[in-house]
């Protein structure tokens, strides 16, 4: 994609490695709200392979304002005005590719008003996603039976995996023979020792992973509780213990989203302790 010049002093352009430090610029002014995106940029240094998708910027005055994500996921970035009708402009002309889009809700929400006439329809759209944080451990007692999943523990955790994403989506993971994609990405995350659960008798009782690391901040993604071992008091002690984990060996801020009808985990992410840090909003496609 060449550039693209609006009537205004804009200017879209897929992003290279010397846009690195302006985009990264972009990016700390929302550290929390913009974590998956910085951890693809700064750990691939905007080459495209490594990325796992494009980084389109909007420059005004040869100043990058606004960036916009496409991968599996479409991801808003600090998007004005005029950039969102310059990217909307951009994605209607080469068609949906992502599987969702998902970012701050506003954004979301003005974006996806662009995009919906050729777009449409959306399978879902979850307008309201708390966006959580914590910046200190909790003062719930951890779990001490959650610790990092090892290698020869992942066909372990794959089914929990599989109930957690087909319960929060609506569609299996495996569907459409994704299934091998889908554990090479667990097996990654597992190796990276990002997957955390307790583990008794062969069966996953309650587990997380963390989905992204940037500068200072990491995402928590995929919380789960075994079934028949909800209402038990569980969630609280076991998200405690992730917590405490993550804010020591990975990052000292832990986040995460939530939907907002999801009563049960919001009240666990209150006890544990994570404050309000804004709103997401998701369009599944």
């Amino acid at each position: 994609m060449g550039r693209v010049t609006t009537a205004t002093t804009g200017v879209l352009r897929v992003l290279a490695r010397r846009d690195l430090e302006q985009a990264l610029a972009v990016l700390d002014r929302d550290p929390v709200g913009h974590c998956f995106v910085a951890s693809r940029v700064q750990g691939s240094g905007l080459d495209t392979w490594r990325l796992g998708g494009e980084l389109w910027g909007w420059a005004e005055d040869g100043v990058l304002t606004s960036l916009m994500y496409l991968g599996a996921n479409l991801i808003p970035v600090e998007t004005t005005s005029d950039s969102r009708l310059a990217f909307a402009d951009r994605l209607r002309r080469i068609g949906r590719r992502c599987s969702s889009i998902v970012g701050r809700a506003d954004e979301v929400a003005l974006l996806w008003q662009m995009l919906a006439p050729g777009w449409g329809p959306a399978r879902e759209v979850r307008a309201s996603q708390p966006l959580l944080m914590m910046e200190s451990d909790s003062l719930v007692a951890p779990d001490r039976g959650v610790r990092r999943v090892r290698e020869d523990e992942i066909d372990i955790l794959i089914p929990a995996c599989v109930s957690m994403f087909t319960d929060e989506v609506g569609v299996s993971p495996l569907a459409g023979g994704a299934g091998d994609a889908y554990r090479a990405r667990i097996a990654e995350l597992v190796r990276q020792g990002r997957a955390f659960a307790r583990i008794e008798d062969g069966r996953v009782i309650v587990k997380a992973e963390i989905g992204a690391v940037s500068q200072g901040v990491c995402q928590v993604q995929g919380v789960w509780v075994a079934p028949e071992f909800r209402g038990r008091g569980i969630g609280a002690p076991g998200m405690s213990a992730i917590v405490a984990i993550a804010r020591r060996e990975v990052a000292p801020v832990v986040s995460l989203y939530v939907n907002d009808y999801n009563t049960l985990a919001r009240r666990v992410y209150d006890r544990v302790g994570f404050r309000d840090a804004g709103e997401f909003a998701t369009v599944l496609f």
